[in-house]
């Protein structure tokens, strides 16, 4: 069950960075969710290819069992976890910040 400790906790550190530790509150706007839709959709194609032709398989000690479509569920929460705290570093650390793009210096010996 190393897979399910690893999907939930990466779904908790996603949460926590974003609503506690950076605070962009992504988790709490439409369009991320909208955007996740999008990814989750993506994502159970690419597994249930992956699972399907045997390409990836998986420990049954490693995981719970569950499956959506062809995905274990711990995949689901190890995808989440990392599209989101991907995004929230992106948000605070990342080109785009709230209020528009970050200003970066220009070198003075650069060429344009």
């Amino acid at each position: 069950m190393i897979y399910t400790w690893a999907s939930i906790t990466a779904v908790v550190v996603a949460v926590v960075v974003d609503l506690w530790i950076v605070r962009t509150r992504l988790l709490t706007t439409r369009l991320f969710w909208a955007s996740y839709g999008i990814v989750l959709f993506f994502q159970f194609i690419v597994n249930g290819i992956l699972t399907g032709l045997g390409i990836v398989q998986y420990a049954p000690s490693g995981i719970l069992g569950l499956r959506v479509f062809f995905a274990p569920v711990e995949d689901i929460g190890f995808g989440f976890g990392l599209v989101t705290l991907t995004l929230v570093l992106w948000m605070r650390y990342g080109r785009f910040r709230r209020g528009g793009p970050v200003e970066r210096p220009v070198d003075a010996g650069s060429e344009r």
